[in-house]
């Protein structure tokens, strides 16, 4: 239940959604464990380079470039996200513990970052709206 409520406040109102939604709190809250509410954020994002491809990801499979995944640090495996940037989007799967670099929520796989027409900025904020996985 305190899940759910704390999903529910972190939802942007209509008029924040409509303002560029930069308001959003700086805690995400923990996902319900057997699924919830869907909610969104707006927090710093990067994603993961070659450096990277061929390792095991702490959700079990092996990294490459053409995988459309997300790294963070608390959402369990499976969660699935849908990435927002200057009106493209992308769905993506948690795949990933990460990032490690102080002040940032996610790290996008190359491909996800192209998709969203991330890859060139690099680094920045990112719309994030998060669907915990349903078991």
């Amino acid at each position: 239940m305190l899940a759910c409520v704390l999903a529910l406040a972190a939802i942007p109102s209509a008029a924040q959604a409509q303002s560029g939604g930069t308001t959003t709190p700086t805690a995400e809250p923990a996902p319900a464990p057997t699924g919830g509410t869907s909610w969104t954020v707006y927090k710093k994002a990067t994603w993961y380079g070659p450096g990277f491809w061929g390792r095991k990801t702490a959700c079990g499979m092996v990294l490459q470039p053409t995988v459309i995944g997300t790294a963070h640090k608390g959402l369990p495996c499976g969660t699935q996200v849908t990435f927002s940037f200057k009106g493209r989007s992308v769905a993506a799967t948690v795949i990933d513990r990460g990032p490690y670099r102080k002040g940032f929520a996610w790290d996008l796989t190359k491909k996800a970052a192209k998709r969203v027409g991330f890859l060139a900025v690099g680094k920045g904020k990112i719309t994030a709206t998060v669907t915990p996985p349903a078991s």
